[in-house]
Formats: C-alpha cells, sequence, structure tokens
C-alpha cells in the first residue's frame, strides 16, 4: 500500500507535521467542565496510546489549556518523557481560553502553559475561541509578543469564521509572522468550512485547516447504523441532529459507500473517512482524531498508509455533498 505519511507543512510556517495528529482531550482527568466530557484515563494507557501514535508516525499532539485546566498538557508531556521522546522530538499545539478574558491575559498565563508541557516547547499557540473580551487583533498582537520573546514558536486559531481568520493573518502579516492555522470541525458529515468561505480563504491565505471531530464523533465508523442500540449510551451526542433518526438515515447511503470503500482497500470505515479528510484538499486539511484505546490509534495511524484513488475521493464527495 502506497504510504501517505509524508510531512507537510503547517501553513507558511517552518513546522512539518504528519497528515494526522493526536487530539488530546482525553487526558482531562475529568477535571473542570470541558473535563468530564471523557472519562479518567489511567496514566499506563495515556502512554501507551502516546507511544503507539509515535510509532505510527504521529509527529504532533494537540492540547488545550481548557481540556483538565492543564491535566491533559501534564498527562502528554508526561506520557511523552515516559517515551523517552526529547525536546524538539515531537510538535505541540496547545491552546488559550478567551472566555471572559481579554488578550492581556495571554501573556499573563503563558508561563503556566510552558510549565504544564514542560520540558516541551509550544510550537503551536492557538486562540481556542472567537469569544473573548478582545477582538482578534489584539490577540493576535499579544500573540505575536509571545513568539518574538520566543515563548511560542507559532500561533494559530481555533473555530474562526474566514473573516476572522483573514483579519488574524493580516495582523500577524504586518509583523512578519504567518499565521499558521485555523482548527474547525471537518469531516464527511459536516463540510460547513466548504460553503461558508472558511476552506476557500484558507487556501487562500496559506493556512492549515487542522480538522477536529474528523470522524464526525464515530458516526463515520458506522457502528451506530449497524447497532442502534449504542445510540442509548453516548451522553450529550444523542440530543445533536446527527445521532437523531433522521439524522441517522441521511448520512445512510455515505456510510454504506464509506463501508464498500473499506472492504475494497481492505481497511476500516473511520481509515476510509480519514483518508478521504488529508487528501481530498491536498496539503491542506490535517486531522486530529482522538483515542481512547489502544485499537483507535492503530486505526488513526494507519489512515496514512495508503491513499484513496482520484475516483474514489470524488465517489465520496458526491455522496457527502448534501452535508455541505
Amino acid at each position: 500500500m502506497e504510504n501517505t505519511n509524508t510531512l507537510r507543512p503547517l501553513g507558511r510556517s517552518d513546522l512539518k507535521v504528519s497528515p494526522i495528529g493526536l487530539g488530546c482531550w482525553q487526558f482531562s482527568k475529568q477535571n473542570n467542565l470541558a473535563g468530564k466530557f471523557w472519562p479518567t484515563l489511567e496514566d499506563d494507557l495515556i502512554t501507551k496510546v502516546v507511544a503507539l501514535s509515535l510509532e505510527g508516525g504521529i509527529n504532533w499532539f494537540d492540547t488545550a489549556e481548557i481540556y483538565g485546566n492543564g491535566a491533559s498538557e501534564k498527562a502528554l508531556s508526561k506520557a511523552l518523557q515516559a517515551s523517552g521522546r526529547k525536546p524538539g522530538e515531537v510538535l505541540i499545539a496547545t491552546k488559550w481560553w478567551p472566555m471572559f478574558r481579554f488578550a492581556s491575559n495571554i501573556a499573563k498565563t503563558i508561563d503556566e502553559r510552558i510549565s504544564a508541557l514542560a520540558p516541551y516547547p509550544i510550537d503551536l499557540y492557538q486562540v481556542h475561541q472567537p469569544w473573548g473580551f478582545s477582538n482578534e487583533k489584539s490577540e493576535m498582537n499579544a500573540m505575536a509578543q509571545l513568539v518574538n520573546s520566543k515563548k511560542i514558536k507559532y500561533t494559530g486559531v481555533s473555530n474562526f469564521s474566514a473573516q476572522k481568520m483573514k483579519s488574524s493573518s493580516e495582523t500577524l502579516d504586518k509583523k512578519g509572522i504567518p499565521l499558521a492555522s485555523n482548527q474547525v470541525q471537518y469531516s464527511l458529515l459536516n463540510r460547513k468550512i466548504e460553503s461558508n468561505g472558511t476552506l476557500a480563504m484558507a487556501k487562500q491565505l496559506g493556512v492549515t485547516i487542522i480538522a477536529f471531530s474528523p470522524l464526525a464523533q464515530g458516526m463515520l465508523t458506522g457502528k451506530f447504523h449497524d447497532n442502534p442500540e449504542l445510540l442509548k449510551n453516548i451522553g450529550l451526542r444523542k440530543h445533536t441532529a446527527l445521532f437523531k433518526p433522521a439524522g441517522i438515515e441521511k448520512s445512510r447511503p455515505l456510510i454504506m459507500l464509506v463501508k464498500e470503500l473499506a472492504a475494497k482497500y481492505h481497511v476500516s470505515t473511520s481509515q476510509i473517512a480519514l483518508n478521504w479528510l488529508i487528501n481530498y484538499n491536498g496539503d491542506t486539511v490535517v486531522a486530529i482524531p482522538g483515542a481512547t484505546k489502544e485499537s483507535h490509534v492503530m486505526e488513526n495511524t494507519g489512515a496514512m498508509t495508503f491513499r484513496l484513488s482520484d475516483e474514489d475521493m470524488l465517489k465520496l464527495d458526491k455522496e457527502s455533498a448534501r452535508f455541505k
């Protein structure tokens, strides 16, 4: 099988990332409200998940301050140290939480982030949401100061609209710093960034899209279509349109195609969905699936060991077009 795991540039930065990274929200240890979204993972399992990710060709990890108020960052650092990786041998992305804060808080709290991730430097520092007390220009100016003082290497944004991303990029460009990325929800079952201008703007600006929820919270595996009983135990997800009976039926034709292609390529359904995501838009899109089991890591990394044909990518494009 063709290996598509050649490192690609993160935006216009000099960082080179694997097409798939590991999302680390699940390392939150149930600290704070955001952390309660996941069960507590033991340190041994976190260490295995990180080590297997590295072995499978993943070279970067995405975490955030809000994931357990630093618990995820600390757990990630501990697991990387246990795997024997030295600072500079992996890339770390984390995020500043802007709600109820001003841009001045970016400089005030950066040492906490550096301390939580030590000894690993922050390669990419992202503004987690567009909803803070300051506008994106103030936030980017604060981020630029961190780049200039070498506290972080590059900056990115998350959940930003096309216009806010453009404004952020222009603000940084004036200081000779590229906006590296915009982390947004994107999958075969959520292609809104294609219809709202975000993807087109990212391509125009040379910004990488980091796709979170790339498997649509598990829906793209097909397990809920095969066994609707599973829908009883999925927590808050069951209230979203995707997981309601009408949503299941709407996505069924796409899931059937994904299954058909999984059989054709001798891979899993999740690997088909991830492979389309990281290849359909050239090098513009990278993905950060999470993993709470060793088997999830094998699924994630296996998605980089083959490449869908252009014809099959177009079939998936056509079948999932209703989700734009």
